[in-house]
């Protein structure tokens, strides 16, 4: 029989042991912090993965003989090249790309300074020259002739419909402006320094206050496009954070986001600004939507597939999972390489389909080849490992943000349209 001593005793070793594991915890996610600074701070930001030979035989996984290999069989070549012997010059532009062909010629004849009236012409040598003209600024001038008729009518041409009405900006300065402030990310004080180069003195506030009936104009253009995009049965939905300037307090900004909603198909993208990460930005675009919609992980999205009058399949993005096992080497190297090992080999296939342009039924034939079987192992490896590690570790994170979301990422199997990825066309 057991006495109330030895109950208490049980009671401290099973105190002491979750103290333990919780402690174990804790320092794993310590460590995991630590080496993610240090990271951030000195290490690179590629999150490439490159095996090391010496764990080769270790990590080789039981795949089909059909999916390709790691290591490409090495082929023997013969190469052999001419060298230009010493004191001889290279010929010119022999280690260049040619210029553009749709660039305008202007060509200049250079004739020796010799009289050669009575020399044959045997060829030419010719040397093309990449040059620019500056951008030049001009004033349109509109002059309307005033008349007046027998019968003391007076008439006068109507002015052409201008971007800004009593405005001195033509369409083509404004576009400019639009482009490089929107495209070449150049704010309008450095703006401003331009123009003075060329003589022209334009205050910044002026160029601010063209730019919103500038955008006003583009409208059209933006639910044109909106239109085009929304259309499409696929797909890929992004929110990136962007500082904005708050007009309440000078000098100060907050962080507003830029909703993407990407066309892999068109290869179109529309922009929609919020000034939060919330549901309704997506909600309010989405009214209606029928399809494809391939993300990160982030939970808004899961709250898309309950709103009325929106069809949704989630597919996921293979990229956003690797990151976590990548991060997660120094943490558990063995079982960070193999999943790595699994989705170098997905994303052969996928390198495989693109080298040899497949189509879509193309692709979706391949993947039920070769990745499909790819796929059911890495989700019989994290329903085996998973229980096996710490929940906070980092790959603990990685193997849990991995089982919430392999249901979604297999789905990518069943459409040869969709992407293995979100960053596979955009890169974007």
């Amino acid at each position: 029989m057991t006495g109330t001593g030895d109950t208490t005793l049980l009671e401290q070793n099973a105190a002491l042991i979750e103290e333990k594991k919780q402690l174990l915890e804790q320092v794993q996610l310590l460590k995991a912090e630590l080496s993610e600074l240090k990271r951030l701070i000195y290490g690179s930001k590629r999150e490439r993965f490159i095996p090391s030979d010496t764990n080769s035989k270790q990590l080789t996984l039981p795949l089909d003989e059909n999916v390709p290999a790691e290591t490409p069989a090495k082929v023997k070549q013969t190469i052999s090249y001419q060298r230009v012997a010493a004191g001889e010059k290279q010929p010119q532009g022999s280690s260049r790309q040619p210029l553009p062909a749709h660039l305008p010629r202007k060509e200049v004849v250079l004739e020796p300074e010799v009289d050669t009236t009575h020399m044959r012409k045997i060829g030419e040598e010719i040397t093309e020259e990449l040059d620019m003209t500056p951008a030049k600024v001009f004033v349109r001038r509109y002059i309307r002739p005033r008349y007046v008729s027998k019968e003391e009518e007076f008439y006068i041409a109507n002015l052409p419909a201008r971007p800004i009405g009593k405005g001195i900006p033509g369409p083509g300065l404004l576009a400019h402006i639009l482009v490089d402030k929107f495209c070449h990310h150049l704010p309008f004080y450095r703006q401003q320094k331009r123009f003075n180069q060329l003589g022209i003195k334009i205050a910044p506030s002026t160029l601010g206050n063209w730019l919103k009936p500038a955008c006003q104009l583009l409208a059209p253009l933006y639910q044109a496009l909106k239109f085009e995009v929304l259309h499409n049965n696929y797909l890929q939905v992004d929110e990136s954070p962007i500082k904005v300037l708050d007009d309440t307090k000078k000098g100060k900004t907050h962080r507003g986001y830029y909703w993407t909603y990407y066309s892999p198909e068109q290869q179109v993208v529309l922009f929609d600004y919020q000034k939060g990460r919330s549901r309704e930005g997506p909600v309010n675009m989405l009214q209606g939507y029928e399809g494809y919609i391939q993300t990160d992980g982030y939970k808004v999205y899961d709250q898309l597939l309950e709103e009325e009058g929106m069809n949704i399949i989630l597919v996921g993005c293979m990229a956003h999972v690797r990151r976590y096992f990548e991060k997660a080497l120094d943490n558990d190297e063995s079982r960070a390489k193999h999943a790595l090992l699994l989705f170098q080999q997905l994303y052969a296939i996928e390198r495989e389909a693109r080298d040899n342009e497949l189509d879509a039924l193309q692709r979706y034939e391949l993947r039920q080849e070769k990745s499909r079987p790819i796929m059911d192992l890495l989700g019989q490896w994290i329903v085996a490992e998973y229980p096996k590690v710490l929940p906070k570790s980092s790959i603990g994170k990685a193997m849990h943000y991995l089982a919430e979301r392999y249901n979604k990422l297999y789905v990518y199997l069943n459409d040869g349209r969709l992407e293995i990825d979100c960053a596979a066309t955009v890169t974007t």
